[in-house]
């Protein structure tokens, strides 16, 4: 790993070889402003920062086969592992746990320390937005998870679904006035549980709608260097804006031909 943009400070930024885990941490930090911990629910609520976490194709290709997995690398993985070490909660869509075979995100030794200091649990919650509830309630994902998982629907969801929710031990949020989540309300609703620090995997779709919403703050985009073809989808798939909406790039690494990419949100 080597830093392209900014220019490497300090030094060893440039060196071509592997991170160690808080390095990346150190280069991937959260604004300070996210670090609500303490603050009322306002405060909580101005402060939360959603940051989505993707992978590319070099053509663009969000997935092949349906799974992003074939698209990612070694120095990906890290860099994922890393983006969740420092979350308070990973946000994912229904679709996107079915085809990946979400778990509960594991404890990380090595940020044992630094998550304590920060005030936050052992492991990051995973929070899956579904407006049908179609899940298997069933899987590790509810019923072993350190940190209860949290289920985003509708206030339309089916009874006997957001009832199965519960029983496997998910706390379920309503953030939407019909069957689906008003994405303009997944972070405040998150924030108002204490978790201001928020890292989305997508998919695509549920990122589009995010976006379109105006509520995306940053993107962590890793381009890697392969050709997917198909039709798969981009990172964001959602409506077309009227002007294109503005980023700045902020950070810029390299390794074994991937790109690491940050955006901000201007």
């Amino acid at each position: 790993m080597r830093r392209l943009f900014p220019a490497p400070v300090p030094a060893h930024e440039a060196e071509d070889r592997p991170w160690e885990p808080l390095e990346l941490a150190d280069a991937y930090a959260y604004p300070a402003g996210a670090d609500a911990a303490g603050a009322d629910a306002a405060g909580r609520q101005a402060g939360a920062w959603l940051r989505a976490n993707m992978v590319a194709s070099l053509d663009g290709a969000a997935h092949l086969g349906g799974r992003s997995e074939p698209l990612s690398g070694p120095a990906d993985k890290r860099v994922f592992g890393v983006l969740r070490a420092l979350a308070d909660v990973v946000v994912v869509g229904a679709e996107t746990v079915r085809r990946e075979g979400y778990r509960p995100a594991r404890r990380r030794p090595e940020f044992a320390g630094r998550r304590e200091a920060a005030g936050q649990p052992p492991a990051p919650a995973i929070a899956v937005v579904s407006a049908s509830l179609e899940l298997d309630f069933s899987l590790p994902l509810f019923t072993e998870a350190r940190v209860p998982t949290i289920v985003l629907t509708g206030e339309a969801a089916p009874p006997d679904r957001v009832a199965a929710a519960r029983g496997a031990g998910a706390e379920v949020v309503v953030a939407g006035r019909g069957p689906g989540v008003d994405p303009s309300r997944v972070k405040p609703e998150l924030a108002a549980r204490g978790h201001t620090r928020l890292l989305c995997e997508g998919g695509p779709r549920l990122l589009g709608q995010l976006a379109a919403a105006g509520v995306l703050d940053e993107l962590c985009l890793t381009t890697a260097p392969r050709l997917a073809l198909g039709g798969a989808a981009r990172v964001l798939d959602g409506p077309e804006p009227t002007d294109p909406q503005e980023v700045e790039l902020t950070d810029l690494l390299a390794e074994s031909g991937f790109l690491f990419a940050r955006y901000r949100r201007l």
